[in-house]
């Protein structure tokens, strides 16, 4: 029995939706994905109970773009909005997927 792996299937819908965004509808199977005009990074962030360096870290974001995007300052773009759906609905699913361990 093959072990299934979450973090590089969510790797590959990931790359199918920006392939699709992107024009390419003969990749796979297509997907409409549903991405979040907005979304509250503080209050995703403030559920996993990190800081905002812990935070950036464990995911890969810029400090400085958390803060600005938690202040209002900014807006993430697209990619960001659909990692931190993601990582809002299935934090251990990204970290899987972006671990050293692979």
């Amino acid at each position: 029995m093959t072990k299934r792996n979450v973090g590089n299937e969510i790797i590959q819908g990931l790359e199918d939706a920006l392939a699709y965004l992107g024009g390419d509808t003969g990749r796979g199977i297509t997907h409409i994905v549903n991405v979040p005009a907005a979304v509250d990074v503080k209050a995703i962030r403030e559920r996993s109970g990190l800081s905002q360096d812990r935070f950036a870290a464990r995911y890969g974001f810029a400090v400085s773009a958390l803060r600005d995007w938690e202040q209002g300052r900014r807006r993430p773009d697209r990619t960001a909005r659909v990692l931190l759906t993601v990582i809002a609905k299935n934090p251990q699913a990204v970290e899987e997927a972006l671990s050293h361990d692979q």
